[in-house]
């Protein structure tokens, strides 16, 4: 039955080269994943991650020191799925029209016409987003949430599939804006690059000395074909005991003592979203426990706020009260839902 519904639904799309199966899927997102690898030496998670956030159709946030590969790794996927792409270097004096496009007029035809701005493509690398003001950064809700532009009250569509990849300097370093809370909620997940390790940096000096490995890259899907695979994630099967740990983990995040914000009910609907996907590319029609454990931190963590006394005195974190929330949700949850599967 589940096999039925998600044939159907992968049909409305493209049915990208065949992904009518969950073996299908993940074969094509296989090929994928191996084409952005070639790129991002070493860190296949991240590779990952902002796979499962474009076809969850959610956002990725990446927080890391510059010079680790963060906007590579937004530019070989684009290449990798035939996408447009564009980059928005974020400073302190950007304007939201800059982002979002403006109303020029035309003295020909006696009317004001629109400009797009460079919101308007299939993915998007928001550089930097935290060095421009937060009257800048709000210019990217209304795209992240609605998939749209409103400018001098006339609505405009992004292009399908969307995706808003920002890259953040740590708050520490010189020139940075904290993200408000409203704008980190928009993100499906926040990861990190980190440094590669030895063998794989060393593997980019040889290879890169002389080519950009961007230059050599094809692409394995049409922006088209993603729909198929976009359709295909959506109907993947997700039992109420599954559903139901994701409630709990979400409540728990609200009444932890060491936390003054907890996740939001988007965050929850985002946390199953991202699951899906994360069990297709594993070749499942189903989502198991294991996949909202692994999901949870990259999607809670940046939206939980801990309390002064927790950050402080005690110098507790969000991945801290994560840890702790899975292991009393776990005990007394995971089990029956074990046993309902």
């Amino acid at each position: 039955m589940v096999d039925t519904a998600m044939t159907d639904a992968a049909s409305k799309g493209s049915g990208a080269l065949g992904a009518t199966t969950a073996e299908g899927f993940a074969r094509v997102t296989d090929a994928i994943l191996d084409a952005v690898g070639s790129v991002i030496d070493g860190k296949p998670d991240a590779v990952r991650s902002a796979l499962v956030c474009f076809l969850a159709e959610g956002h990725l946030l990446i927080e890391d020191v510059p010079g680790v590969g963060k906007t590579m790794l937004a530019r070989a996927l684009a290449t990798s799925v035939d996408a447009t792409v564009r980059r928005i270097q974020f400073t302190p004096d950007l304007l939201p029209g800059d982002v979002t496009g403006v109303s020029v007029f035309n003295p020909v035809e006696r009317e004001f016409e629109f400009k797009p701005g460079a919101i308007f493509a299939n993915i998007v690398i928001a550089d930097e987003i935290n060095r421009s003001s937060p009257k800048t950064q709000s210019a990217l809700l209304e795209a992240m949430e609605e998939r749209q532009v409103t400018v001098d009250g006339r609505t405009h569509f992004v292009p399908e599939p969307f995706l808003v990849v920002a890259t953040q300097n740590p708050l520490e370093m010189e020139g940075t804006y904290a993200l408000p809370e409203a704008q980190r909620d928009r993100f499906m997940m926040r990861i990190s690059m980190g440094y590669p390790d030895a063998r794989s940096e060393a593997l980019m000096l040889r290879q890169r000395d002389t080519v950009n490995p961007l230059d050599e890259l094809r692409s394995v899907v049409s922006a088209e074909e993603v729909a198929g695979l976009v359709a295909w994630a959506r109907a993947v099967h997700v039992a109420p005991a599954i559903e139901d740990y994701a409630v709990a983990l979400a409540q728990a995040t609200r009444t932890h003592s060491d936390l003054r914000l907890g996740a939001s009910p988007r965050a929850t609907l985002q946390l199953v979203r991202a699951a899906k996907v994360w069990a297709a590319l594993d070749g499942r029609a189903f989502v198991i426990p294991d996949d909202i454990t692994a999901l949870l931190a990259p999607v809670f963590a940046h939206r939980l706020i801990p309390t002064r006394a927790a950050g402080g005195a005690r110098g507790s974190s969000a991945a801290d009260a994560i840890a702790t929330i899975l292991e009393r949700i776990a005990a007394t949850v995971r089990v029956p839902i074990a046993a309902r599967q």
